[in-house]
């Protein structure tokens, strides 16, 4: 009897586990920084390249291959009106244009994403939204590390959280 109820109960085991090793998960992490010294917010993202060419697919309707080797000026040109539009940031109330500056591949499916914006002088508040791959992806989570004026803090954005409001 004990042996009938054992191996039921490994097969399920197993099943769990195995379930727990094949779930991916979905989370982008972002470094916003304000150097006061350039006067410039310096942004750092890191998003998973297949999830990001699937969100981009999925909202303009178009294959691309953002980070890979078959990437078009084309693909490039679509993922910064990508970040442009899901990912944005008001200082004292007012929209800032960010400024993407470059991109590499690390660990071969993380593309690292440096933007900027200039000309930012001591501020109030920062509002910041993310909904880069939350509308392709319900269980997206970004995590945003902000850090200004010698404070650090951090905030995770999901599909019911988009956007937040820092005061200083």
């Amino acid at each position: 009897m004990k042996k009938i109820m054992f191996y039921p109960l490994i097969g399920i085991l197993f099943l769990s586990l195995s379930a727990f090793a094949f779930h991916k998960f979905y989370v982008g992490v972002f470094q916003v920084e304000y150097a006061s010294e350039k006067k410039m917010i310096q942004i750092t993202s890191r998003i998973f390249i297949d999830d990001l060419n699937n969100a981009v697919e999925k909202k303009y309707h178009k294959k691309t291959f953002i980070g890979t080797e078959k990437e078009t000026q084309a693909d490039l040109d679509l993922f910064k009106k990508y970040l442009a539009e899901n990912f944005t940031i008001k200082i004292n109330g007012q929209n800032k244009p960010i400024t993407f500056l470059s991109k590499e591949v690390e660990a071969g499916d993380v593309l690292v994403c440096y933007s900027r914006i200039k000309d930012i002088d001591k501020f109030k508040n920062i509002e910041i939204s993310n909904t880069i791959l939350v509308d392709w992806n319900s269980e997206q989570q970004n995590i945003t590390h902000i850090s200004a004026f010698g404070t650090k803090r951090s905030v995770l954005f999901t599909v019911s959280s988009r956007k937040e409001l820092l005061k200083y």
